[in-house]
């Protein structure tokens, strides 16, 4: 989103395409449909009734020719592709419609690996054979992190030439910003609204209630502790379709009143929530680069998670925060103890935090980078 506003504010005509939403795990496009430029230009949205994001044969090959007919309409400079499905079918489309003849520059974003330890063995080799389908139907691949283009490059797909690191971006100044004690968004005003006490510890979590994001295992880890603390509260902040089970395991586990959820909030409420957390824990099994890490940072909280993906690129073991091996819920609760213990020392690595991650993650950079990548689309030779 932050790209397409970027893009039209440089005076780039911008088209959004995407499938049906539904689901409890939120939407932007309210925030798509508002925005104007200041010549008033807007983002034109296209909704593409077969792309979902499930495998499923039959409406994929539908997507495939709905894109086509959607890219052959609109007749762009650049088709830049997100997400392993959309990106596969994207690229597909895009290169048949003009891409391979250079009439178009391709582009497409890793924002995490479709293929996993954690998924069936066929789903991988048919995401890797796929993705390597798709590679040699773009101009350039953009990783989020540099563990991106390690993973990908692992596995065959795609040439080296082709790769380049473009952190995601984010308004660094909404999270940078300390509000005064008395205003609605200061750490003081929405600890109070949620419930906490002055002298409560609270270790927050930002992310989808869903599979492979960890909540069990932060219960797991900290079950004990928080018996043990009468002043430790979870702060849960997201929704998702476990919610149901999440909470029932909770009132199972007897910590009713320890653990707050506040469901799906507005993105102009994530900063204040994260300068109202003690400690931003994000035990997710599987990410490119989690937004909510660097997030955390550049609000001066301090933050533990696990070491997959690109997260490390922003959690530092012991320079930025703290990172722990996926599933190992002994060394997560050590890790958040370790945290919590010392006062100035959170503080001093959330304070490095942000400023490693006050420029890199800057949305203006991204954007800026953006535009050379598709310059250099535009001007790959014809294949």
């Amino acid at each position: 989103m932050l790209s397409c506003e970027g893009q039209v504010r440089r005076g780039h005509g911008v088209h959004l395409a995407f499938g049906p939403i539904y689901g409890p795990e939120g939407s932007l496009l309210e925030r798509v449909e508002r925005f104007r430029a200041a010549n008033g230009q807007r983002i034109s949205t296209h909704v593409v009734p077969h792309l979902v994001r499930e495998i499923s044969p039959a409406a994929d090959v539908r997507c495939y020719f709905e894109l086509r007919r959607l890219i052959r309409a609109i007749k762009p400079d650049i088709v830049h592709t997100h997400s392993s499905k959309a990106g596969i079918l994207g690229r597909a489309a895009a290169w048949a419609e003009g891409g391979k003849k250079g009439r178009m520059g391709v582009v497409h974003t890793i924002h995490g690996p479709p293929f996993h330890p954690y998924e069936k063995g066929w789903r991988n080799r048919l995401y890797v054979w796929s993705e390597k389908f798709a590679a040699k139907r773009c101009h350039a691949i953009v990783s989020v992190a540099d563990a991106m283009t390690a993973l990908f490059r692992a596995h065959g797909i795609g040439r080296e030439e082709q790769y380049v690191t473009v952190y995601s971006g984010m308004e660094v100044e909404s999270f940078l910003a300390s509000p005064a004690p008395g205003a609605a968004e200061s750490r003081e005003a929405v600890r109070a609204a949620l419930g906490f006490a002055p002298a409560d510890r609270v270790i927050g979590t930002v992310a989808r209630l869903a599979e492979h994001k960890g909540h069990d295992d932060l219960l797991d880890a900290l079950g004990e502790s928080l018996r043990a603390h009468a002043n430790w509260k979870l702060l849960w902040v997201g929704d998702g379709w476990w919610r149901q089970r999440l909470e029932a395991r909770i009132a199972a586990m007897k910590l009713g009143g320890r653990v707050v959820l506040t469901g799906l909030v507005p993105p102009e409420r994530i900063p204040g929530l994260m300068r109202a957390m003690d400690l931003l824990v994000h035990p997710s099994y599987r990410e490119g680069l989690p937004r909510t890490v660097p997030q955390a940072l550049l609000s001066g909280t301090g933050v533990v998670a696990y070491d997959v993906d690109g997260t490390g690129e922003a959690c530092i073991d012991r320079r930025t925060g703290r990172l722990v091996k996926p599933g190992d819920r002994e060394g997560l609760r050590e890790a958040i103890e370790w945290m919590l213990a010392d006062d100035e020392r959170r503080r001093g690595l959330a304070l490095a935090g942000r400023e490693l991650c006050r420029e890199r993650f800057d949305a203006r950079r991204m954007v800026e980078e953006l535009e050379r990548v598709y310059g250099a689309a535009l001007a790959e030779p014809k294949r």
